[in-house]
């Protein structure tokens, strides 16, 4: 499955404030997943697999490095859950990185909103507006994404460029 998000991710000193806005907004919160992504070595985009108790997908995206709102191009398989696959990933293309985390996830029509507690890396927030079937447009999208950037008063300083699975190896090379 195809699809088009626009998105950010911030450091988020404020979790409970962010969840206060959204349970306002009368957003669906879907449920706390635990989840474990680990990203594969590829020549091309990145290549994660998610394991939680509520999502399993493998999922590639291209997306560039870019503080503010910006466009992923993304391909989702939803994946059974414990099946061995990562295993067969591993071995074919070697692991970059893995990312362990606790994720709120909730909903707001096309609008997900996570907030993450990531082991190692602390608190953020992300906004991701769904564009599945190329109904909605990339305008649009970025109009979602920016309106709730600024209900959550997110500062510029705390907008995040990057993926977890690159924070992870900063941390890890000590940069």
């Amino acid at each position: 499955m195809q699809r088009i998000n626009i998105e950010i991710k911030a450091r988020c000193s404020h979790p409970e404030e962010i969840r206060d806005l959204l349970d306002k907004q009368q957003a669906e919160f879907i449920g706390t997943d635990h989840q474990t992504d680990t990203y594969f070595n590829v020549p091309n985009g990145r290549l994660k697999l998610r394991e939680g108790n509520i999502e399993n997908a493998l999922i590639h995206y291209f997306r560039n490095d870019l503080a503010g709102p910006k466009r992923s191009d993304i391909s989702l398989y939803k994946t059974p859950s414990r099946d061995g696959l990562k295993e067969v990933l591993t071995a074919a293309l070697g692991v970059l990185a893995v990312v362990s985390k606790r994720r709120q996830i909730y909903f707001i029509e096309n609008v997900k909103f996570h907030i993450d507690e990531v082991q190692h890396l602390g608190s953020f927030v992300e906004i991701e507006a769904i564009d599945r079937d190329g109904s909605i447009g990339e305008e649009k999208l970025r109009r979602q994404c920016q309106y709730y950037l600024n209900l959550f008063k997110i500062k510029d300083e705390d907008l995040v460029e990057v993926s977890y699975s690159d924070l992870a190896i900063r941390r890890q090379s000590g940069h």
